[in-house]
């Protein structure tokens, strides 16, 4: 049996990704995100959906209370609104790659 490049499989690592890790903080929208009160819409779980579904280029985002982490899921965190949750994901930069979202204790 021959062995596989050395080069094929770091470039299958590189792939991989990372572990994953977790990330807590609040789902919000990438428009407002920490200040809702200029769009006059209230509480903030409705601000947040209705900021998102109003306009394609506001997406869901956690923020952790200093960063903002784009999230590649867009359906899984609109149930989740304006609650602190704990995202198990890979990080990338400033984005997550969501596995799991599930509200923080």
């Amino acid at each position: 049996m021959t062995k596989p490049p050395i080069l094929l499989i770091a470039a299958a690592t590189l792939f991989a990704g990372g572990p994953s890790r977790s990330f807590t903080g609040v789902i919000t929208d990438s428009m407002c995100i920490a200040n809702h009160k200029m769009m006059h819409i209230s509480p903030d779980s409705k601000c947040i959906l209705e900021c998102v579904k109003a306009s394609r280029s506001v997406k869901f985002v956690l923020f952790d209370g200093k960063s903002v982490y784009q999230l590649s899921d867009q359906q899984m965190p609109a149930k989740f609104a304006g609650r602190k949750v704990t995202i198990t994901g890979q990080a990338s930069g400033n984005s997550i790659q969501v596995v799991k979202i599930a509200e923080a204790k």
